[in-house]
């Protein structure tokens, strides 16, 4: 009896799912590897990461086409690889080197990257939703048809300047997807104790501006909801809002034992709702082996051991840096 082989849709879709893949797993192993060297005393200051979010950055730009932009909050090491840009660039930042993507001076929370419309890292509680807003307005006044995207936190949703940018982007119908990434406890107190409305995506409802929530944790279900909200926005109907339910496995940042929440909870949530191990699960029924999957882990695991090499091997920026990078040329 002959094979039977897949279809063409079918071999496309695993391809999209194995892609997912890979970049959900080289931003849970750079993670990793960040978290080693901020142990190591080589990455200072403050340091974020996006372990068990993954599926939200991941699905959305697999929605997303070439130039859309990406702005997000501290929490951003994630947003940059899934936007492209080369893992050695993002960990030479990390550790303020001079191959670093702005040159060794804004470390883990400031890096840009115009090629790949990547436009921080922000410091700042809520202060990229009015520049994500500021890049939607640009773009319609251009006409170019891209979307921005502008990503924060359920705790940033309680900040003022997000709804005045949400009137804005209304008011004028701007090209802006608003994504609100709930991982249930902001800076380390859980939603339930710091929000009047559970469900975040309602607060565009006074502004007209539709939305959702989704399982954040769920690569497919993210992709889906990313294709209509950037649709939505795309066919000039304004903005969007998405909420993704996501969860993240450590603390807010490296110094937050996290004691506010049970061990318990944790491990329910990795072994119920990993998002790697959704993906992965689904590419062991279309027919992948676990030696290749492992093949990707060990591609994934060697291209962050580079950047980490890489970035303890590039010298410190010279003390004249600090004078460049101030002004903008008009």
């Amino acid at each position: 009896m002959a094979t039977r082989r897949p279809t063409k849709a079918a071999a496309a879709k695993t391809e999209e799912l194995r892609k997912a893949y890979r970049d959900m797993l080289l931003i849970r192993r750079f993670e990793e590897k960040a978290g080693q060297l901020y142990g190591m005393g080589l990455i200072g200051g403050f340091c974020h990461l996006y372990i068990g979010q993954e599926a939200v950055v991941v699905g959305l730009m697999a929605a997303a086409v070439d130039g859309d932009q990406t702005t997000t909050s501290y929490r951003d090491h994630g947003h940059m690889l899934a936007t492209g840009m080369d893992a050695k660039g993002v960990m030479a930042e990390l550790t303020g080197r001079i191959g670093g993507y702005s040159k060794g001076k804004g470390g883990s929370m400031h890096m840009f990257s115009k090629e790949k419309a990547f436009y921080g890292g922000h410091g700042i509680v809520g202060a990229q939703v009015p520049i994500g807003a500021g890049l939607g307005f640009a773009n319609q006044y251009l006409g170019n048809g891209k979307v921005s995207m502008v990503y924060f936190g359920d705790g940033a949703a309680n900040q003022g300047q997000i709804y005045e940018a949400f009137n804005m982007a209304s008011l004028w119908k701007l090209p802006v997807v608003f994504v609100i990434e709930n991982n249930q406890y902001a800076m380390g107190t859980s939603l339930a104790r710091s929000s009047s409305t559970p469900a975040l995506y309602t607060r565009g409802a006074a502004f007209n501006i539709p939305g959702e929530a989704v399982d954040g944790m769920d690569f497919l279900a993210v992709r889906a909801a990313g294709e209509k909200a950037l649709k939505h926005c795309r066919d000039g109907d304004g903005p969007y809002i998405l909420e993704l339910n996501t969860y993240r496995y450590r603390g807010h940042s490296m110094s937050d034992p996290a004691k506010y929440r049970t061990r318990e909870e944790v491990t329910k949530m990795r072994e119920e709702k990993d998002p790697i191990e959704r993906v992965r699960k689904l590419l062991l029924e279309a027919g992948d082996s676990e030696d290749d999957l492992k093949a990707i882990d060990k591609e994934v695991r060697d291209e962050v051991n580079a950047a980490a090499t890489f970035a303890q091997e590039s010298p410190e920026p010279d003390e004249a840096e600090l004078w460049t990078d101030i002004y903008a040329d008009a």
